[in-house]
């Protein structure tokens, strides 16, 4: 790959605007009139985009009302293990690129630490193990991987080249070019959006000469953040983004847990915020605690719209926001459906979420770090495999203080196969699949405390871990990503604003929650009839220049 003076960044491609240039611009994000200042608009959800809303929309001196079924932070959930400061598990989000550049502008100001994420292959891992029908690798660098591997790797990237002109857009987007961006993508998503990745994998030219068992190895292993075989059936578009945004390399891990972002937002105070006094933050709005779940969306005659919580308080409001997996509100809210058109509920109804399950376990040092004085190998590694673990991996929180393993994490199929089993069923699998890649290792004699594990599609606050488009699903991702520029709507469709990385066009990332939050704080502040700074104009200011493609019905 060409080497880029700029920095990786979440720039578009589908709508290239800088998100964290208008975050950080002296100028700020905007302004309301005065006299709506302190009116309240309700959030619904309080992760990492329902918090960056409320954070924003406080900043601009409205009042966030913000409620919350479950737990604060969303899926960006550090739970930690009993006894040990610092210690967490981190049941969703994880590791995090450094172009998530919007994300890490709130990481940074919260004067949080991270470090590099311990992924196959890299030199935060150490070492990795892969192990594919029974047979074990083990490599500390590229260099050690079988020809096979780097003939796969190769020809990933010579395919990207080929069918997208890589370089040049990766490019465009670390130069922040709106314009060679929108020139080279908008073909492609006329060319790709009904396409799957494994089309992609199985009609590139690079990877017509090579076998079967080259595109399996793609599948179950992949290169950067593991395999890639769960992708399989969606857009090749979702993936391309992946790659194009970098969003599959540089990842960090934040210290001490990822949820310490939303919590932060939660408690911080900013500085000379709109109307509200010095001190003023979003848990002293709300007495230190969110509003329960909503139960019911409805709108009143007079243009409100009244939110009901799962007690029975109801309060109206000018401006919603719904941060929470689009699937709720057909399930448990129940929501007025005259509040969205027909276009956009089809829309809502046909996200599509992929099943993630995980389960760590803490263990009284970072042993893995030892080595086999034989082979002069570490005992145990970052390890990929298509036994049921699949993903495992590897955390040192210091010196002094006890590690954590993953001992699995997989998606979809994978997944499913851990929903039904308790915890420590789940654990004593992950320890049968791992001793016969470690025989001899006694993993089991280290493990301390009680383990931690998650099933996100059995979460009834989120029914799945992170949508995945399928091929098709182009336009109902735009119909939801542009629902926060509402001039043309119905009156009956306004100020209800959707937000969350199922409605953003990079699901499982965090920027694409951060951006759409900011997205639905530019809508709201137009339906309040405020506007952005002429020097920085917001997201729905460049929506007709930098919008994406339309590709009719």
């Amino acid at each position: 790959m060409a080497v880029i003076s700029e920095p990786g960044t979440g720039f578009g491609p589908d709508f290239p605007f800088s998100f964290d240039g208008w975050l950080k611009h002296p100028a700020g994000l905007g302004t309301v009139p005065a006299e709506a200042h302190g009116a309240p608009v309700a959030v619904i959800g309080a992760g990492i985009s329902g918090l960056v809303a409320a954070y924003e929309l406080m900043r601009l001196g409205l009042r966030p009302v913000v409620y919350e079924a479950g737990h604060l932070g969303g899926r960006l959930r550090s739970q930690p293990f009993e006894g040990a400061e610092g210690v967490v598990a981190e049941l969703g989000g994880m590791r995090f690129p450094r172009s998530s550049a919007a994300f890490f502008a709130y990481v940074d100001a919260l004067g949080l630490d991270t470090r590099p994420f311990p992924n196959p292959l890299t030199p935060a891992a150490g070492s990795t193990v892969i192990d594919l029908e029974g047979e074990t690798t083990y490599a500390e660098s590229v260099r050690d991987l079988p020809a096979l591997f780097l003939e796969v790797a190769e020809a990933y990237e010579a395919a990207l080249e080929e069918a997208f002109s890589f370089k040049a857009m990766q490019g465009a987007i670390r130069a922040r070019d709106a314009s060679a961006v929108r020139a080279l993508w908008e073909p492609l998503v006329k060319l790709w959006d009904e396409r799957t990745f494994y089309d992609f994998v199985t009609t590139s030219a690079p990877f017509q000469h090579l076998s079967f068992r080259h595109r399996e190895v793609f599948g179950q292993v992949g290169f950067g953040t593991g395999g890639w075989d769960s992708d399989f059936p969606n857009s090749m578009l979702e993936i391309l983004r992946v790659n194009a945004l970098e969003f599959d390399s540089d990842q960090h891990l934040v210290v001490g847990g990822v949820e310490q972002v939303p919590q932060g937002l939660w408690r911080r105070e900013p500085e000379q915020p709109a109307h509200w006094p010095a001190g003023t933050s979003l848990a002293s709005l709300h007495a230190g605690a969110p509003r329960p779940g909503v139960a019911a969306l409805d709108r009143n005659r007079d243009g409100t719209i009244r939110v009901t919580d799962r007690w029975g308080r109801v309060e109206d409001f000018e401006a919603v926001v719904a941060t929470c997996q689009t699937w709720l509100l057909t399930t448990s809210i129940r929501t007025d459906e005259s509040l969205f058109s027909q276009k956009l509920w089809m829309a809502l109804d046909r996200t599509r979420y992929m099943q993630a399950s995980k389960t760590f376990v803490m263990v009284d040092r970072p042993f893995w770090r030892d080595r086999d004085p034989a082979t002069g190998r570490h005992l145990m590694s970052m390890t990929l495999t298509d036994r049921l673990t699949r993903g495992t991996y590897l955390f040192d929180n210091g010196e002094g203080k006890p590690g954590v393993v993953c001992l699995t994490y997989s998606w979809m199929s994978d997944a499913l196969k851990m929903l039904p089993l308790p915890v420590d069923q789940r654990v004593r699998l992950s320890l049968e699949a791992l001793a016969k890649i470690y025989p001899g290792l006694d993993i089991a004699s280290h493990i301390i405390g009680d383990p931690i594990t998650v099933s996100w599609e059995a979460d009834p606050n989120f029914l799945g871990a992170f949508k995945g488009a399928l091929p098709g699903h182009y336009r109902y991702n735009t119909r939801m990503y542009g629902h926060f520029v509402q001039k043309d709507f119905a009156p009956a469709e306004r100020g209800i604003f959707l937000a969350g990385d199922d409605v953003s066009f990079t699901p499982a990332w965090v920027e694409g929650a951060v951006q759409t939050a900011l997205n639905a704080v530019w809508g709201v502040q137009a339906h309040f009839g405020g506007r952005t700074h002429p020097d920085n104009p917001g997201p729905g200011d460049r929506w007709d220049a930098l919008k994406p493609v339309e590709l009719g019905d």
